[in-house]
Order: C-alpha cells, then structure tokens, then sequence
C-alpha cells in the first residue's frame, strides 16, 4: 500500500530543490497526481493532501472519477484522445495536454461549450511509440488554430525518451522551451503558450530545472493499486 503523504513529503523536497537550482519560484511548478492507475479511494487520499490537479488518460477512467468525487479539482486529460471520444470528455475536464491534430482541433471546436485550455503535444524525440508533432510541424499547427474560437493553446506538453541518459532527456526538455518562448513571443490571442507540461515520475526534476511549469507524477506519487474498470 502506497503512502500518499509521504510520497507527496518527498517529491514536495525535490520539486523544491529543483527550483532552487534553476532559480525559480516554486509556486510556478503545479504538481498534476496522475490517477489513472489507482482507485477512487487512493485519488480521495490524494485530495485529502491537497493536491487538487489530477490527470487521467481514458474517458472511462475519467468520468468514473467524476461521479464519484465531489470535490472542486481540476481534471487535466493527459493521453490521447480520439476524435469520437471528444464529445463525451471535454466539457467535463480543465485541461487537454494532447492536441496533436486537426481533425481533433475541429471536433473540439464543434464539441466544446466554452473556451477549452489545451497543451500542443510535441514529440521532440521524434520515437515512433509516441504522439506529437515534430517542433516544426508543431508552430505551424499552433499557427493555423487562429481561427478556433473554442481552443486557447497555453502552452506545449512532451514526454521524455525512454532512455537513461540523462543529458538526452535534458536536451528535449530544452528544446520544447525554446519553442514554447518562441510561440509566446508572437503574443497571439489564441495561444498564449505559457506553460510547459514536461517530467514525469522518473524526470520530474530535470524538466523543473528546463522550466516545466506542470508535472504529471502517478507512480512516484500514488503508486498502483488496481484499474478502475
């Protein structure tokens, strides 16, 4: 059985560590609990610990949390959505961390009843295992969403290569910034690009030092304990 508090103690020290060495306000980091492995019960253990960001990468999953939590959290959707899906799970989220599409860009502009606040998935290590857009497709695409009344793009997410070399993975938290400053230099209405949703439970701290201002952290933080379906 997974400690919650403890955990949240211990990644709480080293998002603050990681702050300290690159220099950065704390308060800029949110720290998104990814629950899409674990129960009901272990996401009330997360709330009660007052981490209200929680992150979820099926509908069915996401919307069996929805009917049973109460409380005022922010859900953040962090896989990838299918178009048919879109209908049934974007008037009920925060945050969409995987526009990676057109087609997906017109299904939430039809879908959506308000202004939805979407990440532009980026695949920086250009693996075929993983969704995104290249770096240069990714500020063409951003470009072209001008026209979408519904999506504000605030800022980029990627997922870091499946690798153990540290300075690799440095190097893709890196080059998204770079971009993302690049986006939020043109000052478009509809993409203000802010924000960088990078690091995950293995690379949390090098994507903090990158200038990540969203970590998604499930297993470091919440650990598993059984599917919801």
């Amino acid at each position: 059985m997974s400690n919650v508090k403890s955990n949240l103690i211990s990644i709480q020290k080293n998002i603050e560590k990681s702050c300290v060495r690159a220099n950065r306000n704390i308060k800029d980091v949110t720290l998104i609990a990814v629950t899409k492995e674990v129960s009901v019960e272990r996401t009330e253990e997360v709330i009660q610990n007052e981490i209200l960001h929680l992150g979820e990468n099926r509908p069915e999953g996401l919307m069996k949390k929805i009917e049973a939590i109460s409380a005022d959290v922010k859900w953040h959707y962090i896989g990838s959505l299918q178009t048919r899906k879109v209908k049934s799970v974007i008037n009920e989220i925060d945050y969409l961390h995987s526009l990676d599409r057109k087609s997906l860009a017109d299904e939430i502009e039809k879908r959506a009843s308000t202004v939805k606040d979407c990440f532009v998935q980026v695949n920086v290590s250009k693996e075929e295992s993983k969704h995104g857009l290249s770096l240069e497709e990714a500020e063409l695409f951003i470009d072209e969403l001008k026209d979408y009344s519904r999506i504000r793009v605030v800022g980029l997410m990627t997922m870091a290569p499946n690798t153990d070399d540290d300075s690799l993975i440095r190097q893709v938290f890196r080059d998204l910034k770079e971009l993302q400053t690049k986006i939020a230099a043109k000052q478009q209405p509809h993409a203000p690009c802010t924000e960088l949703s990078m690091g995950m439970s293995g690379d949390y701290e090098i994507a903090i030092e990158e200038g990540a201002t969203f970590v998604r952290i499930g297993t470091a933080l919440v650990g598993k304990d059984k599917e919801d379906e």
